[in-house]
């Protein structure tokens, strides 16, 4: 499902794939109908995994709302599948006419390795995510009228924030969701109010294609522990080479980094920490052979560590980025 303003919190996990399929399956795609197949979870963390794939497979509308910093938010969902390849429309109903599209096919979970093998996801995001959270169940509640699990995910340090999740009993769609600060005070809540009839989808969905990592890539000198690299397109043709930009994944949280130059046609940021809704963006300004240059790291992580992040990032002669000394 969505996150509408990089800042709602129905999940979308943007490298995701196909759920235990052999390497030979790969090619056909995830197949939503193993997901009616299996047994209901036991576990959190089996809870958890259902949910990744449900946010896939099942077709529907909904209405939600989301509350957060700008007052309370009405929007129309959709999700629907169309000869395999996904299509998500979000719509704001109040303020301003806001609409958010995404067509596109099932992710990966990484850019390939040396030898050319990707690893497998949710099982790669499941496999990492007890380093960082730790998972528990809670109650059970009524949410848009189904019944609902709770599902608490609370950070092991304080470089992330938690959720709480209330997953639909039947599908696993997430009904509820809660961002939690370090100080596990609620961020922002988003919750469907009604949902029309989800359905799993007949057939598999498409898997996108395996990426490499661009001859130009680059690394920022520190991430928080677990952030890793996403195979995604984050090339802009308004900004063409431009303007360099990383996005980067916990599983659950996520970091967008931008290095540019600062030229007089386009305005500059002031240094510093700037509000983004629930979201903090921390500006670094420097130099490079006589041209400013401008860093940027963006998103829903405690402010300090989005600071530390830009703090430790220089630019070498040849544009490449790399980590300043201690």
């Amino acid at each position: 499902m969505f996150r509408p303003l990089g800042a709602s919190l129905l999940l979308v996990l943007i490298w995701s794939s196909s759920p235990a399929v052999a390497e030979s399956e790969e090619s056909a795609g995830l197949d939503c109908r193993r997901l009616v197949e299996k047994p209901v979870p036991s576990s959190a963390s089996a809870w958890f995994e259902r949910s990744l794939w449900a946010n896939h497979c099942y077709v529907f509308k909904a209405r939600a709302v989301r509350i957060g910093g700008d007052g309370v938010r009405t929007i129309a969902l959709s999700h629907d599948v169309r000869d395999g390849i996904e299509h998500e429309v979000a719509r704001f109903l109040d303020g301003e006419p806001v609409v958010f599209e995404r067509r596109g096919r099932v992710g990966r979970g990484a850019f390939a390795n040396q030898d050319g093998g990707v690893p497998d996801s949710p099982q790669a995001i499941m496999a990492r995510l007890s380093e960082h959270y730790r998972l528990s169940l809670g109650g059970e509640e009524r949410i848009a009228g189904r019944r609902a699990i709770r599902l608490d995910i609370e950070p092991l340090d304080d470089m992330r924030y938690g959720q709480r999740l209330w997953l639909d009993e039947i599908t696993a769609l997430p009904l509820k969701q809660m961002l939690l600060d370090t100080q596990g005070r609620v961020l922002e809540t988003f919750q469907i109010t009604e949902i029309e009839h989800p359905a799993v989808f007949d057939g598999h969905l498409e898997m996108d294609r395996v990426r490499t990592l661009p001859d130009d890539s680059w690394q920022p000198g520190w991430l928080p522990p677990g952030f890793v690299a996403q195979p995604v397109t984050t090339a802009s043709a308004r900004h063409a080479e431009a303007v360099r930009h990383r996005f980067f994944s916990d599983g659950l949280s996520s970091l967008s980094m931008f290095v540019e130059p600062l030229v007089p046609e386009r305005s500059a940021l002031a240094p510093g920490l700037h509000r983004l809704g629930i979201s903090y963006a921390a500006v670094r300004h420097l130099s490079l052979g006589g041209q400013p240059m401008q860093v940027v790291a963006m998103g829903e992580l405690p402010a300090e560590v989005l600071v530390r992040v830009v703090e430790r990032v220089s630019l070498d002669a040849d544009g490449s980025v790399s980590q300043e000394a201690p």
